[in-house]
């Protein structure tokens, strides 16, 4: 192999995308090591592309582009469950053509442009359906025949409150995510009592459960403390409750526990829902991902877990849910270092 030969294949090797050299009747003359462990072929040579690439929809954008005469086109096709962009580019020297093909991997920007997609509905929804019952609850009041009662309009209010209150929960989840992705959100790590913490948020939901007739229980030992950031801890339990509350039955008890364990506590958050599917444990943390929509009727932004994830993380804890076969009800479990004054205590 010459000097220029060896330069070329490092340099074609070096490249993200796997790239791939035909000559005019479709044979490969050349591909890079990406292209060779795409296709799983070490060597090419006298092999159409269709043969290495086992690919009609590869070899149609070839096609295309020399049917429609031009120098360069690009296409998006799928190969094994997997979304390329792909650019052709023709090169010709008087009666001699070459084709040179390069393929990048476009699954994770799929998924994306797809998850936004689906949280762009999903937000629309959320905002769609308060709005709605906001409107509803003002006309009836003010559409009576008769001035109306005071305890109706008290009741309304009220409806209208919580119907406000499920607005603000969304703006406040967007927000909250913003603000952590873009690196602005500041953690200040104190030592904080634990069932301190966990009874501000069992209080602040205390509305929301109430429409459900739902019961907390809280099993954590007052001398329990972790270090974190006060508040950014209560929103990952004020998410997890929330969400225990969004798939309780009725009259169904949630559970908030915590254990301690060496240097760190686990926290635990329970309902008496439906559980995660085991297939989707490792995906409920994603950004915008909802677990079995047609149980759900697409509640929620698919934010709340993405924002716990982030949380715990950045306090250097880990969080994942229980799957139904492990788990009867929901199940989410965070941990967090625990507090050396409270170790000390023994």
């Amino acid at each position: 192999m010459t000097g220029q030969e060896l330069l070329l294949k490092i340099m074609l090797d070096s490249a993200y995308d796997a790239l791939l050299v035909l000559d005019q009747d479709f044979r490969v003359l050349a591909l890079n090591a990406e292209a060779s462990a795409l296709f799983n072929c070490a060597a090419p040579e006298g092999r159409t592309l269709i043969d290495v690439t086992g690919s009609p929809e590869l070899e149609s954008v070839v096609r295309d582009t020399l049917d429609y005469d031009e120098e360069s086109f690009e296409d998006q096709i799928g190969l094994d469950r997997r979304a390329y962009r792909v650019r052709a580019r023709v090169a010709r020297q008087g009666d001699e053509m070459l084709i040179g093909l390069a393929l990048q991997d476009v699954s994770e920007l799929v998924r994306l442009n797809r998850a936004r997609r689906e949280m762009i509905a999903n937000i629309s929804h959320e905002l769609r359906h308060p709005i709605a019952n906001i409107r509803l609850i003002i006309d009836s009041l003010f559409h009576e025949d008769e001035k109306p009662k005071r305890k109706r309009s008290i009741s309304s209010l009220q409806a209208i409150a919580r119907e406000t209150d499920s607005l603000l929960w969304i703006m406040q989840e967007m927000l909250d995510l913003s603000m952590i992705e873009s690196g602005q959100a500041i953690f200040r790590m104190v030592d904080v009592p634990l069932r301190e913490l966990v009874n501000e948020a069992i209080e602040r939901m205390d509305d929301q459960s109430a429409a459900k007739d739902l019961k907390f229980v809280a099993e954590v030992q007052k001398r329990v403390q972790v270090l974190c950031d006060r508040d950014q801890i209560r929103r990952v339990l004020l998410n997890l409750i929330h969400n225990a509350i969004k798939w309780s039955p009725p009259n169904g008890t949630i559970t908030v526990r915590a254990a301690a364990h060496n240097d760190e506590v686990t926290i635990e958050v329970l309902d008496n829902g439906p559980g995660v599917p085991d297939e989707q444990v490792d995906r409920i943390f994603e950004r915008f991902y909802q677990v079995d929509m047609s149980r759900s009727g697409g509640e929620g932004t698919g934010l709340g877990l993405a924002i716990c994830k982030h949380i715990v993380e950045a306090h250097g804890g880990r969080i994942w849910a229980q799957g139904r076969s492990h788990s009867k009800g929901g199940h989410f479990l965070f941990t967090l270092a625990r507090a050396e004054n409270e170790q000390n205590e023994g």
